[in-house]
């Protein structure tokens, strides 16, 4: 089946903020599918060619965070990090917005993985330190929004876990501590598919304990 040829004149905006935007795409005539999108009207996905999309850097990066000290097993760290449409402070990982547009997709996701850490656990990623691109681009929720991940893995020698902290939360960011799981650990908390607290958390959650549970990641 052919898919629907998009434009730029069959884009339609029914909102526009700083943050977000919403755009009506009238596919066909009389026929319209809504998308909430952090791009401008003329970035969006929908209008891209093949070509463009395999090469567009994605808006975000996530990261999975294990920590290495020594005579230590390996640990998974998440924080608790408030998610306001979901109301609660939910496990998360380290993330952020890519914003050096200006830089390769490779450069700049790894650079934005490097950045979100230090600002969200106070750790800094060192030039030894293992930094790899686990996917380039995922979309979120594909039904509702074009919005796009790359999954980093990033792995770390801490001397002292003292130095962790969220002391560079900017802007509406809200952080209330952090978890660092041994493998046993994060698997139970898969296997109850909620925290300690039976609190629910994002899928991003779900795929960084699962990478680090099934070993995807050594």
């Amino acid at each position: 089946m052919n898919r629907p040829n998009i434009t730029k004149e069959c884009v339609k905006t029914l909102y526009e903020t700083k943050i977000i935007n919403i755009y009506d795409l009238q596919y066909e005539e009389g026929k319209h599918y809504y998308n909430a999108t952090r791009r401008a009207k003329e970035d969006i996905v929908a209008i891209k060619s093949v070509e463009d999309h395999k090469v567009m850097l994605p808006d975000a990066v996530s990261c999975v965070l294990v920590l290495r000290q020594k005579g230590e097993e390996p640990k998974l760290l998440l924080s608790r990090e408030y998610r306001y449409p979901a109301g609660q402070f939910l496990l998360s990982v380290p993330a952020g917005l890519i914003d050096e547009k200006e830089m390769g997709r490779e450069e700049a996701v790894k650079s934005t993985a490097i950045r979100e850490i230090r600002e969200e656990t106070g750790l800094t990623v060192r030039e030894t330190d293992r930094v790899e691109i686990l996917s380039p681009f995922l979309f979120s929720s594909p039904g509702m929004t074009d919005e796009s991940n790359a999954f980093v893995l990033v792995e770390t020698e801490v001397d002292d876990l003292n130095v962790l902290n969220q002391d560079g939360a900017v802007g509406s960011e809200r952080f209330d501590g952090f978890v660092l799981l041994t493998k046993e650990e994060a698997e139970r908390v898969l296997r109850q598919g909620c925290d300690d607290e039976g609190i629910s958390y994002p899928m991003i959650t779900w795929m960084a304990l699962i990478c680090f549970v099934s070993g995807l990641w050594e």
